[in-house]
């Protein structure tokens, strides 16, 4: 079984466009976003949609969030991008998670994770009445991006909004991300973000 290429499926929808769409970019941080800032904007007007409600301590989603206004205002785009955010709120993060604590990195509690953000950045993107949605979470080399891709596709349905595939580790996406983090000296975190995967890392 052939897997899906979807940069394939982006490359097709780019070179389709004939106005300069909106899509709003869920992102996970600064450096994952650099990289799809940087390759988006070239065809996009770029809403940064910071919902991030797993994070853990409060003070990481602080300095996350700064970091990822920073970066905004300071790169140079094509066309625009502009930030929009939620309040914090980590409680939404434990009760979509709750039973699945134990689990490993990556498995059920990660894909439950995924649905929470992807869903309300699907409800955002209809608020706003934006042409796409789509997350900045398939640059990393650690993120199924087949599982990443159903879910959105399943929420556009849901929702109404067109789903922008992606998979943004392709083009050498992810080593461009890390090159655009040392250009704008970002804060690259150690551990995905919640406390369970900082409870694995290499933090005390």
């Amino acid at each position: 079984m052939n897997k899906e290429n979807y940069q394939k499926r982006l490359d097709k929808i780019i070179d389709s466009l004939n106005t300069v769409p909106t899509v709003l970019l869920h992102s996970c941080c600064a450096p994952c976003s650099s990289y799809c800032i940087e390759y988006l904007s070239q065809y996009f007007r770029i809403i940064v949609f910071y919902y991030n409600p797993n994070l853990y301590p409060e003070e990481e989603y602080i300095h996350r969030s700064s970091e990822q206004k920073r970066l905004i205002s300071e790169m140079k785009t094509k066309y625009p991008v502009t930030y929009v955010d939620e309040d914090f709120n980590s409680s939404q993060f434990y009760t979509a998670v709750k039973g699945l604590e134990k689990e490993p990195e990556g498995g059920a509690r990660c894909e439950k994770c995924f649905e929470l953000r992807l869903s309300r950045t699907a409800q955002k993107a209809k608020e706003l009445n934006v042409d796409f949605f789509t997350t900045t979470l398939t640059i990393s080399p650690l993120k199924n991006a087949d599982l990443l891709n159903s879910i959105g596709e399943r929420l556009s349905t849901q929702y109404g909004v067109l789903w922008l595939p992606s998979d943004f580790k392709k083009k050498n996406g992810y080593k461009r991300s890390i090159e655009l983090s040392k250009i704008y000296s970002l804060y690259r975190q150690n551990y995905c973000g919640c406390v369970f995967s900082r409870n694995t890392s290499s933090l005390p």
